[in-house]
């Protein structure tokens, strides 16, 4: 029996609404339907739609190995891309080794310093014979040097007979007078640091796998904030049910930016551990972290070590706090952002 009527037959069973198991696995009924018709499209790689499986299976209370062996056998990716763990990861793209062949390769640097030990033997034999050419000339060399010494001493002493019966001209104005008389304009002082401002996004979404939790809510943390805010979904964990790696919130800027610093407005459960990510494309690898905060709550100030420039401003949770209710979920009131442009 296919994987999704199998799961159809469970919910029935136990008497649940696609509402009730997306409440209970924090999975939106969008996917659950998808799963429950065998399309795994959107469950965003191997790796999470066997963990929504195994979800799904647990609160309609059916064994959810079964299932996953016939998603392995019918619907997992070949390669790297359908590894599920980092060992499958490392064994699949670890290269081949090789022993070096040491006896051909001392051969082949034996043969390759033959001719190199013969041309320096040559050369050493020509050094000598230049060596001895130089021995002979030396005596020449030296009488040159005495008559062309001479010959300077001679010049020398006629300049200065000629100046002393000629009579000394006009001293010339120092170097020192003119410098000194000469009027030089003041060096321009440096251009004082740019004073940081209040930056406004233009574009504010919800930014994560599956596209992110409650995008419609996002808009609600631009022009200085709202009480409601933006927050995330429920989860079972702080770290997303074991089902994700993070969420958050992407910004995005109207022009290329330089970031200073950002003051994130959160709810007044503190637990969070969240990273501001600042980049020119919105994608993981483009936005680079820049400042990071755990423990968080309240107003959260992050302060890059040095400014960041980028047209998108990730704010990225990487771990909830704690609820009333005993769930976790994370909430933000506003951004603030200081820079310039």
């Amino acid at each position: 029996m296919p994987i999704g009527e199998t799961l159809v037959q469970a919910r029935h069973q136990a008497g649940l609404t696609l509402a009730q198991v997306s409440k209970q696995t924090r999975i939106r009924e969008t996917i659950i339907r998808k799963i429950e018709a065998d399309d795994f499209s959107e469950c965003g790689g191997d790796f999470y739609a066997r963990g929504h499986i195994r979800a799904i299976a647990k609160a309609v209370g059916t064994d959810s190995e079964p299932l996953i062996e016939d998603y392995d056998s019918d619907h997992r990716t070949t390669g790297p891309m359908g590894t599920v763990s980092l060992d499958e990861l490392l064994a699949s793209s670890a290269p081949q080794r090789h022993r070096p062949d040491l006896p051909a390769a001392w051969a082949r640097v034996t043969a390759a310093s033959a001719p190199v030990a013969r041309k320096a033997s040559a050369g050493a034999g020509a050094a000598r014979d230049r060596m001895a050419a130089g021995y002979e000339s030396a005596p020449r060399t030296a009488r040159w040097a005495v008559f062309v010494c001479l010959a300077l001493i001679v010049v020398a002493l006629g300049f200065i007979a000629l100046h002393v019966l000629a009579g000394a001209p006009p001293a010339a104005p120092s170097a020192a007078g003119n410098h000194a008389a000469a009027s030089h304009p003041a060096a321009p002082s440096a251009a004082p640091a740019q004073a940081a401002q209040s930056l406004s996004p233009v574009q504010a979404t919800a930014y994560g796998p599956n596209g992110g939790d409650n995008p419609q809510l996002a808009h609600l943390v631009l022009g200085g904030g709202h009480s409601a805010g933006w927050h995330t979904d429920w989860y079972s964990s702080p770290r997303f049910g074991n089902l994700y790696p993070g969420t958050g919130l992407l910004l995005k800027m109207d022009q290329t930016v330089t970031i200073t610093s950002a003051t994130v407005e959160l709810g007044s459960a503190s637990g969070a551990s969240l990273q501001l990510r600042v980049g020119n494309i919105p994608t993981m690898a483009a936005l680079q972290p820049v400042a990071r905060a755990s423990g968080a709550g309240g107003a959260v100030r992050l302060n890059p070590s040095s400014p960041a420039r980028g047209r998108y401003v990730l704010v990225w949770f990487t771990r909830l706090p704690t609820d009333s209710s005993g769930t976790f979920r994370a909430s933000v009131h506003g951004v603030t952002l200081r820079g310039h442009g």
